[in-house]
């Protein structure tokens, strides 16, 4: 018998440090490290998705070279995941290019010009902040531009540009690129504990898989 206490109490020994140091295991990604919480949190368009907005500014330099990790998660990312883009208007400088980008959605063009807008700015160095001139640069993609010119000034657009100036407000967006989960979590490239580029779509996958599991645990058993 107390051969067999000896063992216990070796294998309790091995255990409970075990135990402890997983205890004290710190998760992946921190607050106010790799992520900041919003407060309150936003609404989604789609509460049955886990929402993940790019919120962007098409003459940011950071934005332009962002795309290409953007785009290869697209290729990958999760079914659960609702991917949305939101042009970011911190001042009124940027509105221009929030309306160009709520234009080309309504004309139908927006996602063989969303890169081409990019690379218009920041590879060929062309001057694309008035509505002639981005008339013009759409113009080379078939849109009319008394069309175009239409479109740009529309009640609709104008409700989606005040709309986009809104929700940069709500989510505390103070530089660009960002990336919204779910409207309660914002991150960036910015941030010391995401990454930069390379990595911060592995911290997005990681909120956005928490909130999935969350809302799993709250749908009702078949």
């Amino acid at each position: 018998m107390r051969r067999y206490g000896f063992i216990a109490a070796a294998i309790a020994l091995l255990i409970v440090p075990f135990a402890a140091s997983q205890a004290v295991t710190p998760a992946k990604y921190q607050e106010h490290d790799a992520y900041e919480l919003i407060v309150p949190p936003q609404p989604t368009a789609d509460p049955n998705k886990v929402e993940v907005v790019e919120v962007f500014w098409y003459g940011c330099p950071h934005c332009f070279r962002f795309q290409p990790f953007i785009q290869r998660w697209l290729l990958t990312k999760p079914d659960y995941i609702n991917y949305v883009r939101l042009p970011a208007i911190l001042n009124e400088g940027w509105a221009i290019h929030a309306r160009a980008y709520y234009t080309a959605e309504a004309l139908g063009v927006l996602e063989k010009t969303h890169e081409a807008l990019f690379d218009a700015i920041h590879v060929k160095k062309q001057r694309l902040d008035t509505e002639a001139a981005l008339a013009d640069f759409y113009a080379q993609y078939g849109v009319d531009k008394e069309q175009f010119k239409k479109t740009f000034n529309s009640f609709a657009v104008s409700t989606k540009v005040a709309r986009a100036r809104e929700l940069t407000r709500r989510y505390g967006i103070d530089g660009t690129p960002s990336i919204v989960v779910n409207g309660k979590y914002r991150t960036g490239p910015g941030m010391p504990g995401a990454g930069g580029n390379e990595h911060l779509m592995d911290v997005v996958d990681f909120l956005a898989a928490q909130e999935e599991a969350m809302m799993m645990t709250k749908k009702p058993a078949p």
